[in-house]
């Protein structure tokens, strides 16, 4: 159910703001973890990187072992089943350069960093986010080449990792070649900072900058991961007001996620909120059987159509303008 808890936020200003998690030790005290905890996680961080913004870790009730965010954000026993793919949509069947995926025809999707400011546990990349620069974009040129010839490709989705990861520089990299190209009507990033590290966004003149400029050549859409109600604070909004400001237009995808959203008045209250904040609800996705994710995270297929039906009902028209989708090597399957 929603969990009803004072939100603490992150200090705007000072060294703690800009402080990363990075180790269960770290995480000890903050989260009263005991020895023995400490000592069965270790491997799990060891295999998958964890990292934690501050002002993400601040959101977590330390009381609470069962606190939604929590579970996104710390590593947990669940991830040691190896039960699951590491590759459950046909991500490398569709691979036409390193770093370069055109599994629609209209889209492509280039995986620009492997890094997010925060690395989540329920990740359908845990093979390469974090820890592999195997997959990601090597030859800018080849990629931008490869897209001109295919004027097929509408739509190109910067993702990762998280793209607003990569520094201010190569964001305009990108956009100063993609925006020039005519076939295409308009550009994605895939980014859940507003979300996870707001300040990248609300402490960055320079970034929306570049934003609001590009977005006078080709429209540009944000595409974050709003997961629970709780992530929805000041500062969050702020980060997303700033895009709008900005001319971004702003969707957001849900994971259905146990233990996190898997009841019809949490997820119906985020859909409201995100509503009423001008990020559009766009997908709510069907966790993945990855392996660490789906043991700890999948909800059965029956209830997750339970839930959102019970999720939508709550909402006036705008926030009903949703798909509840499962990925799928052939594409996406609407349930």
């Amino acid at each position: 159910m929603l969990q009803k808890k004072k939100k603490r936020l992150a200090k705007p200003i000072g060294v703690f703001a800009f402080m990363f998690y990075r180790s269960v030790s770290q995480l000890a005290k903050k989260l009263h973890l005991s020895q023995a905890e400490i000592e069965r996680l270790e491997p799990i961080v060891d295999r998958f990187p964890m990292q934690i913004p501050s002002y993400y870790l601040n959101l977590i009730d330390p009381d609470d072992p069962n606190d939604p965010i929590r579970k996104m954000a710390v590593p947990s026993f669940s991830e040691a089943d190896k039960d699951g793919s590491f590759d459950t949509s046909g991500e490398h069947l569709h691979t036409v350069l390193p770093g370069l995926q055109h599994k629609y025809a209209q889209t492509a999707l280039i995986l620009s960093t492997s890094k997010c400011a925060m690395y989540c546990r329920h990740c359908f990349r845990k093979r390469l986010v974090g820890s592999s620069d195997d997959e990601i974009a090597e030859n800018f040129a080849a990629i931008i080449h490869y897209i001109r010839e295919h004027t097929e490709i509408s739509n190109v989705l910067i993702s990762g990792g998280d793209s607003f990861l990569n520094s201010n520089t190569t964001i305009l990299r990108y956009l100063n070649a993609l925006t020039r190209i005519d076939h295409l009507d308009f550009i994605r990033f895939g980014t859940r900072t507003p979300v996870t590290y707001p300040r990248r966004i609300n402490e960055n003149p320079q970034l929306l900058d570049i934003l609001r400029e590009q977005n006078q050549r080709k429209q540009i859409y944000i595409v974050t991961q709003f997961n629970h109600p709780n992530e929805i604070t000041k500062l969050s909004v702020k980060a997303i007001k700033n895009l709008r400001n900005a001319g971004m237009v702003v969707k957001n995808q849900t994971v259905l996620l146990k233990g996190v959203n898997d009841d019809p008045e949490t997820m119906g209250t985020l859909l409201k909120r995100l509503t009423r904040i001008g990020c559009l609800p766009y997908y709510i996705f069907q966790c993945r059987p990855v392996q660490g994710v789906k043991g700890g995270f999948q909800v059965p297929l029956y209830e997750g159509l339970s839930i959102v039906e019970g999720a939508k009902a709550m909402q006036n028209g705008h926030g009903k303008h949703l798909h509840y989708c499962m990925s799928h090597p052939t594409g996406k399957i609407e349930l």
